[in-house]
């Protein structure tokens, strides 16, 4: 079992392990090392989002790498999907993200792409993890001479762009539109305005204003009633959320009402099966997509792949059975056609080609689908054990789904990234569903909650 990596790198409260600086030197020796192992000098992309704690992160890693002989090249803030680009665009032997994503300002974390722009599979996070716990003496060059050197990544931003504009179809253009865009006061607060604005529409940003600790605060993905307001005010076509680090995207309507993460990726199958570019009639989502979505690509006549929390399993997932579209309800998104990994602003300029497409509005697009209510609880958790080893909780659990029987779902499981325990309970009507979800929370807050 991995002690560092969750879900999506590694992660926690900044200036505390393991996001401490002598944790990101070690990380960075070790990228240096593992990628070398062909005798090379390593070039590694290194991008960040907005956090305070994030040029700290940032000098340590870079040190690292450095010691280890290898090339840094820094990107400075850049959208994680930015990051994949720039890394297998340049050939670079890895991509660093120093995020938290969605996280408040005071955590920060390391993502790490492959040269291929993918993510690292288990069994490379297991085996890098390795070699920053067990202490052991890394490689590094004894003459002077081939110490590493740090390159700053000009063009990044400019390159991204260009990268986001040819994944349009050619001669299309967002000229008449008015798009309000939240970029969280994180990564997207730059490279999202400009790109939106080259591309004709009337762009009304929000959230574009970082000082270092209010990324993801009460804006973004994770807030998007203040977007939600803007759109209705403004008279815009449609809102999209980001997150802090751009690799999530929810959208808004242009009647205000908030589109969820499947909500996206039915008006987009709908759309990629219409034109004939949906590969297999494949689409890939995880266990926590609505019941509604599944129902909505039955009648679409297009096949469901489930698979596990996170979207580099939705992307494994995808290789594996030749699916072309996938995410998950959050609003991870993946166009495998045009990207390696989730990416927020792709995923807008998607969604708004369906729309044309469609010339329908958005809130005509998304009928598409019908939500079953859902109710989504955090407890927080002083440990982790198997769920299976509670009986309390799993007793609960048999109890709920007995009440909800077929017209409803229950899913409990522990954050990757976080202390915390998810529930999800999806239920005929939202009295109900909450009044399960409710009882299911106290008895995990009885058996494992933290004080």
């Amino acid at each position: 079992m991995k002690k560092l990596f969750g879900t999506d790198g590694i992660r926690g409260v900044a200036n505390q392990y393991p996001m401490t600086v002598e944790t990101a030197l070690r990380i960075g020796q070790v990228i240096g090392a593992f990628f070398a192992r062909d005798g090379s000098s390593p070039e590694v992309v290194i991008g960040k989002d907005t956090r305070l704690s994030g040029d700290m992160l940032e000098a340590g890693i870079v040190a690292g790498i450095c010691a280890a002989g290898g090339v840094a090249h820094l990107t400075d803030v850049l959208p994680t999907p930015g990051v994949a680009f720039a890394t297998y665009a340049s050939e670079a032997a890895a991509g660093i993200v120093i995020s938290a994503s969605h996280n408040p300002f005071c955590d920060n974390g390391i993502k790490i792409f492959k040269s291929d722009g993918h993510k690292l599979s288990d069994t490379t996070e297991l085996e890098i993890e390795k070699m920053i716990l067990d202490g052991a003496e890394l490689p590094r060059p004894s003459d002077p001479l081939k110490l590493g050197v740090v390159h700053h990544f000009q063009g990044a931003v400019a390159e991204y762009i260009a990268f986001l504009k040819g994944t349009l179809t050619p001669g299309n253009d967002f000229s008449g539109l008015k798009i309000a865009l939240d970029c969280s006061n994180g990564a997207t607060y730059r490279v999202a305005p400009e790109l939106f604005a080259e591309l004709g529409a009337d762009v009304i940003a929000l959230a574009v204003q970082p000082d270092g600790i209010n990324i993801n605060e009460d804006c973004g993905s994770q807030h998007p009633q203040r977007l939600s307001r803007k759109v209705v005010e403004s008279g815009a076509d449609i809102g999209l959320a980001f997150d802090g680090d751009g690799d999530r995207l929810i959208a808004v309507d242009e009647t205000g009402e908030i589109l969820t993460g499947d909500h996206i990726l039915a008006i987009c199958a709908r759309d990629l099966k219409q034109k004939g570019r949906l590969r297999h009639n494949r689409v890939v989502s995880t266990v926590m997509s609505n019941m509604g979505f599944g129902i909505a690509l039955k009648k679409l006549e297009i096949e469901h792949e489930v698979t596990r929390v996170g979207d580099r399993y939705v992307m494994e997932r995808m290789q594996s059975c030749g699916a072309v579209l996938g995410g998950e309800d959050s609003g991870h998104i993946i166009f495998r056609e045009y990207h390696t990994t989730g990416d927020g602003i792709l995923t807008g300029l998607k969604l708004i080609e369906a729309m044309q497409t469609a010339e329908k509005p958005l809130s005509e697009t998304c009928g598409i689908m019908t939500v079953f209510p859902q109710i989504l609880t955090n407890v927080s958790v002083s440990q982790k054990p198997e769920i299976a080893s509670v009986p309390q909780i799993v007793d609960a659990i048999r109890s709920a789904e007995a009440d909800l029987g077929e017209q409803g779902r229950v899913l409990v499981r522990y954050s990757g990234t976080q202390p915390l325990c998810r529930i999800m309970v999806e239920g005929p009507d939202e009295t109900d569903t909450r009044r399960i979800c409710n009882q299911l929370s106290d008895i995990i807050k009885q058996e494992i909650g933290s004080d």
